[in-house]
């Protein structure tokens, strides 16, 4: 079953590649939808997939890349359904 979430993940999480990494492990559940930083330090993810694979992407968004420092990940559902390649945007 498809699922659409939203993701924000606040902590030291810019500047740290994590935008590169989302996008990586996205690619291996083959996950659409896109990454950013926001002006506020946090990063934002809109992501569409396989539930199962869903629920994985967002359990590695709770520790994020090597020299991330994740302090909270908020999810709720989103009505946008994304497909194709998981992009970053800037």
């Amino acid at each position: 079953m498809k699922v659409h979430k939203k993701v924000v993940i606040r902590g030291r999480v810019q500047g740290v590649w994590f935008r590169k990494y989302a996008q990586e492990q996205a690619a291996l559940f083959s996950l659409s939808g896109f990454v950013r930083n926001e002006v506020d330090g946090s990063v934002y993810i809109e992501v569409s997939g396989e539930s199962e694979h869903v629920q994985v992407f967002i359990q590695w968004c709770h520790s994020g890349p090597p020299l991330a420092y994740v302090e909270t990940v908020d999810v709720e559902e989103n009505q946008e359904h994304h497909t194709g390649a998981f992009l970053i945007k800037t």
